[in-house]
């Protein structure tokens, strides 16, 4: 096995040989991946151009003709994919390190988002102190700030690739930590702050009944990593109790989670959960942020980096048919349970964003596209204890009732 050193080798050969020796004297082994197409390359690679390309589906001839380098970036983040998943499939890659730019950025962590969760990912980025949401994604990519760009070897360059390269090799040459002996199921739980006290207690029932839970926080990079997780077979059960991103999809929020929240579970039939968490709010950074049309409406704001603001009963009904449509595609076990007394720790009485009209409109979009699942609503509000014990007990009875099923 070895580390993949995925770069550019007509614009960063010398940098990436620089990284290749350095990880060497660390004791790692290296596959040097080239990850260019328009220039010439300065040093050899292990994985030519060629064969990158090829794994694309496409012609290094032709991706030279036309000269495009939007179309070689494209074509050279498709086929690094390709290579690194076959060749971790195949046992060959104990890591993966990429350096560069925007075009090495794009093309290195398409790479890593097609490894599994654990395999050691790490960008050397120009990139790395701005909004790097868009290259890592659901995976554990590790961003290093390049300081300086990646344009030959100098003072600082020298340091921060020299830092890149011997935090590789430690990551590969030292062994995880051992998995527990016995491992307990596992369960994927949502929260925002304003649903955690629902999500602690209907936690601490799920850990008392022999799960371990996994909680993901709904800011929509946290939705997009339990959808991944359902979709790689790793979750027994799902408690979506906070489904928010799906508020800032259909509003215009900031922490969407995209237009496939609240489908994996629904496609792989495990059993799921589903209340409202949340959803009478969409997010937005400091209030000069929130896009003009928007002025008049109600907000609340949550901190100097976090303005709410409170949907309306005809977004509530909207978002309510977009929940209920999804978990009715359920090929498992789905419930959806609903907080008569409101949906997050600002709609309550007394609080900024109590709305029982926009409440009830939610409710009401549910039951038209829920189909036959099960919706059950609660003379309580979200942060109950009762509330949260309910969700969690019928969650606990859908998997055990699935796990009998299994082993007959």
């Amino acid at each position: 096995m070895s580390v993949y050193l995925l770069a550019t080798l007509d614009t960063k050969g010398r940098e990436a040989q620089f990284v290749r020796e350095r990880l060497q004297a660390a004791g790692a082994a290296v596959t040097l991946v080239d990850t260019g197409s328009l220039g010439q390359p300065t040093c050899t690679a292990d994985i030519p151009r060629e064969e990158v390309c090829r794994a694309a589906g496409i012609d290094l001839g032709e991706i030279v003709a036309a000269a495009d380098r939007g179309r070689a970036v494209s074509a050279a983040a498709a086929g690094a994919a390709a290579i690194v998943r076959a060749h971790h499939a195949a046992g060959r890659v104990s890591g993966v390190l990429a350096i560069g730019g925007s075009a090495g950025t794009t093309i290195g962590s398409a790479a890593m988002r097609a490894l599994p969760l654990g395999v050691p990912k790490l960008i050397a980025s120009t990139l790395a102190s701005g909004q790097v949401r868009h290259y890592v994604g659901d995976k554990d990519i590790m961003m290093l700030n390049a300081v300086v760009d990646i344009a030959g070897i100098n003072r600082v360059s020298r340091m921060v690739l020299d830092l890149a390269a011997r935090a590789m090799a430690g990551m590969v040459r030292f062994p995880a930590a051992p998995a527990p002996a016995s491992e307990k199921p596992l369960v994927a739980a949502t929260m925002f702050g304003v649903t955690t006290p629902c999500v602690e207690r209907a936690r601490a029932v799920l850990e008392e009944a022999g799960y371990e839970v996994l909680v993901f926080h709904a800011t929509g990079s946290g939705g997009q990593a339990m959808e991944s997780l359902v979709a790689d077979s790793l979750l027994a059960g799902v408690l979506d109790i906070t489904t928010t991103e799906l508020s800032d999809e259909l509003v215009g929020g900031v922490l969407s989670a995209g237009p496939d929240r609240l489908t994996a579970a629904a496609r792989a039939g495990v059993p799921q959960v589903v209340s409202v968490g949340a959803t009478d709010m969409v997010n937005f950074h400091a209030p000069e942020t929130v896009p003009e049309r928007f002025r008049g409406r109600k907000f609340y704001e949550h901190n100097a980096s976090v303005t709410l603001m409170r949907t309306t009963a005809e977004e509530n009904a909207r978002i309510g048919e977009e929940i209920g449509r999804k978990v009715s595609a359920s090929r498992g076990p789905a419930a959806i349970f609903l907080p008569a007394r409101g949906v997050s720790a600002i709609d309550r009485e007394g609080q900024p964003f109590v709305d029982p009209a926009a409440r009830k409109a939610l409710f009401a979009g549910i039951r038209r596209t829920a189909g036959t699942v099960d919706v059950t609503e609660l003379d309580h509000h979200i942060n109950d204890p009762e509330f949260a014990e309910a969700l969690a007990e019928k969650l606990i009875a859908m998997m055990r009732a699935r796990s009998v099923m299994n082993e007959e």
